[in-house]
């Protein structure tokens, strides 16, 4: 009986340290996509730790997943946060083309009329966004157009790798966003969605591929801009 008691009383304390731990996690990642960690930054344990509230242990084991995640690089003392680089930008987006392009192809031969017509839905609701949404906001919007893709695919593996890859490119996306403007993506998802549903695979595939290939001297505009929104205060960017 008193074995069963403890065992017992250990479960509650258990699933209190993985809430815990997920949620250091889920702040530091937001952290990390916003680059509060800034580029080329040394972590310090202790002092994320006193900034969270929590113990040192969930914090390493945080910045150790954000490691495997792609976010962060190990040091010789602890991690810092991955510069802004342009060639690693550049081979995220080649990595989302090739994703979002299985996605679409799989897509074509699996999804049901009752999915693409809920991904038009979603599409036409997600028009309505006030002019005034934060960019933030938008990029969401837009992420879970492709994701809908990614989900009539039917394929879970594929679908983590572009959950992944939005994570990693997302400030950078923000920063795109804002000076590509929204309608030019709504125009861009009508076309996608509309090859989709004729199952036209060249026609989506193209549509896809000018929709989300960013080219070397956008990212570098791209990156430059991020920076001075990292670094500068919000006075000197406008």
């Amino acid at each position: 009986m008193p074995s069963t008691s403890r065992r017992g009383a250990s479960a509650p304390i258990s699933k209190m340290r993985r809430e815990r731990g997920s949620g250091v996690l889920e702040a530091l990642r937001k952290m990390a996509i916003s680059y509060q960690l800034k580029p080329g930054e040394r972590l310090s344990e202790i002092e994320l730790s006193q900034r969270l509230g929590v113990s040192r242990t969930p914090v390493r084991e945080a910045l150790a997943r954000l490691v495997n995640d792609g976010f962060l690089l190990p040091a010789s003392r602890g991690f810092v946060r991955r510069p802004l680089d342009v060639q690693e930008t550049l081979d995220l987006y080649e990595a989302r083309v090739a994703v979002e392009s299985a996605c679409l192809s799989l897509a074509i031969q699996r999804a049901t009329d009752e999915e693409i017509a809920q991904a038009k839905a979603y599409l036409a609701a997600s028009q309505k966004a006030a002019p005034d949404t934060p960019v933030e906001q938008l990029v969401e919007l837009d992420e879970g157009f492709h994701l809908r893709i990614a989900d009539m695919a039917r394929n879970q593996e594929l679908r983590r790798m572009l959950g992944v890859l939005n994570e990693r490119i997302r400030f950078i996306r923000w920063i795109d966003m804002e000076n590509v403007g929204r309608s030019a993506t709504q125009k861009e998802h009508q076309q996608i969605l509309k090859a989709l549903q004729a199952r036209d695979e060249a026609a989506a595939q193209q549509a896809l591929k000018a929709h989300i290939g960013l080219r070397k001297e956008q990212i570098v505009e791209a990156i430059a801009k991020g920076l001075a929104r990292i670094y500068l205060p919000p006075e000197a960017v406008r």
